[in-house]
């Protein structure tokens, strides 16, 4: 049902453009700048009625306004960053559901890159926007919170259907996946997504959404067996 739309902006972030034809209406999932985003909803004809914000950080946030200024849209964001998101209309936190048209997303508590960061789950679509906690091949860093919390929020994450689409807020891939082939050199699935992964790099092709499952298959840090291999896989992403 959902239309989804990539919009490339910054240097590696991608804004998502969702349009839910039943109803009409339009949402953007973290916004980082609102020219770009503007535009193509003007192009298709759509009218944005919502913002979803994933955490506060500026290069998910800072197009929340000036969307706001020209649409009047509701802006709806995590409740334990009120007060580092001043244009929200609607505190979420786990548990709580929101709504674009007729379709429902749970709102799944995920804390570690930011300390109140949220995803947003559309189990009917198969959709989960993620964010900057899961990357393709990657995680968020931790700059918040804990490994401890980081392993829960994997452990959450792969428990979604396989096929659940992963929508992440950056072009990470190919950086990951290389530190990914250090940290599991004998993981054959992984070798075989990276071939692809720079073949698409090449060509200028965006690596996502991915989905749970390939994340479940090459994923260091959703495959990591325990917090303490997680912790150790983050510091040695975060050095490489």
């Amino acid at each position: 049902m959902l239309e989804i739309i990539r919009i490339p902006v910054l240097s590696d972030n991608y804004v998502w453009l969702v349009h839910e034809p039943q109803s009409r209406e339009t949402m953007v999932v973290d916004p980082a700048v609102a020219e770009p985003v503007l535009a193509e909803a003007e192009k298709r004809g759509w009218k944005i009625t919502q913002i979803w914000n994933t955490h506060w950080h500026p290069d998910h946030t800072g197009g929340n306004a000036a969307i706001k200024e020209a649409t009047g849209c509701h802006i709806t964001g995590p409740e334990a960053e009120k007060a580092r998101i001043p244009t929200l209309d609607t505190m979420v936190k786990e548990g709580d559901r929101v709504r674009l048209g007729d379709v429902v997303a749970d709102v799944i508590d995920v804390p570690a890159h930011t300390a109140g960061h949220i995803a947003f789950h559309i189990a009917d679509e198969e959709v989960v926007f993620v964010g900057d906690t899961l990357f393709a091949m990657g995680c968020g860093r931790l700059f918040e919170g804990t490994a401890a919390q980081m392993y829960d929020n994997m452990q959450k994450l792969s428990k979604l259907p396989g096929d659940t689409k992963v929508y992440c807020a950056h072009e990470y891939t190919q950086a990951n996946g290389e530190y990914a082939l250090v940290a599991e050199p004998d993981n054959q699935e992984l070798k075989t997504r990276m071939d692809a992964v720079l073949a698409a790099r090449a060509k200028g092709e965006a690596t996502v959404p991915t989905t749970i499952a390939l994340e479940a298959a090459t994923n260091p840090f959703m495959r990591a067996n325990s917090v303490e291999q997680l912790a150790e896989r983050r510091t040695a992403k975060d050095n490489f």
